[in-house]
């Protein structure tokens, strides 16, 4: 057997016997900013507390990087592979932002009657539920915070696919 034939053979052993490494995962597809992704979660507070799952309901889908989700979580599936699990820790500032005093705020009574809002206090209103604090006999006092804000929310993520609606 001449060099060249032997070096041929030797490496033709070593393709087949899986010795080398073929698969770097340089071939695994990866979320990227632009794609459509759907995902299992968690959402828990720091005190083990569950506010929101998608289990057991369809998984979430959104468009990576187009506004649909809060920015931590938008940013954290970036880089993630189909059927990896991770682990999301968004500070308020990277969820529903920081709780804030000017968000709580003195409205009419008429105002919101006309709209056929008829207040009590404990009442969350529209969708995104802000909370009627007080009521008096010309306003209701309401809190706008989202209800999360202030919050460092714990995500537990597992990719379910990438570009399938």
């Amino acid at each position: 057997m001449n060099k060249l034939t032997l070096f041929l053979f030797l490496i033709g052993i070593v393709l087949v016997s899986g010795c080398a490494d073929s698969d770097t995962g340089e071939n695994i597809e990866k979320v990227k900013e632009g794609d459509y992704v759907k995902v299992d979660y968690i959402g828990e507070l720091e005190d083990g507390t569950i506010f929101d799952t998608s289990i057991g309901r369809e998984p979430l889908g959104f468009t990576v990087g187009a506004g649909q989700m809060i920015p931590g979580f938008d940013r954290g599936v970036v880089g993630m592979a189909v059927g990896e699990e991770k682990t999301l820790t968004l500070p308020p500032g990277e969820a529903y932002g920081e709780y804030s005093e000017e968000q709580i705020q003195m409205v009419s009574l008429e105002y919101l009657e006309s709209l056929g809002i008829f207040p009590a206090v404990g009442d969350k209103l529209g969708p995104q539920q802000v909370l009627v604090m007080n009521v008096t006999d010309t306003e209701a006092k309401i809190d706008f915070n989202h209800r999360l804000a202030g919050k460092t929310l714990i995500f537990k993520v597992t990719l379910v696919s990438i570009g399938q609606e």
